[in-house]
């Protein structure tokens, strides 16, 4: 066994220059360190399968699920149930940290809105 961080973790891109980076990855467990800089978003979106957890390590940013608008803050985190659809954005002056903790995997299982 050996320790992993976001220097030897499988590394992503997507969107305007967000980083994601693979601390787990398997088709029971994902968990995504991401990083996003001021301004920028995804997509809007839902999982048929996967529930996910979001969780602010540095910086804050906003979640919008369904219409409702939840700002979280570094060390406050969220549980998105399958089939929500969810939107996280970069509404801050600077960079957000977070964990996207996914059971079982969210990648092959987004649908964009």
């Amino acid at each position: 066994m050996k320790p992993i961080s976001i220097k030897t973790a499988e590394h992503y891109q997507w969107g305007d220059h967000c980083d994601g980076y693979h601390l787990i990855k398997s088709d029971k467990l994902s968990v995504i360190e991401e990083i996003v800089p001021p301004g920028a978003t995804e997509k809007n979106h839902y999982h048929d399968h996967a529930t996910q957890f979001f969780y602010i390590v540095n910086g804050a940013g906003t979640l919008k699920i369904n219409d409702n608008i939840i700002r979280l803050n570094a060390g406050e985190g969220l549980l998105i149930e399958p089939g929500t659809p969810h939107q996280f954005l970069n509404d801050s002056d600077g960079d957000v940290r977070f964990l996207v903790i996914s059971t079982p995997k969210s990648h092959g299982d987004r649908h964009d809105l």
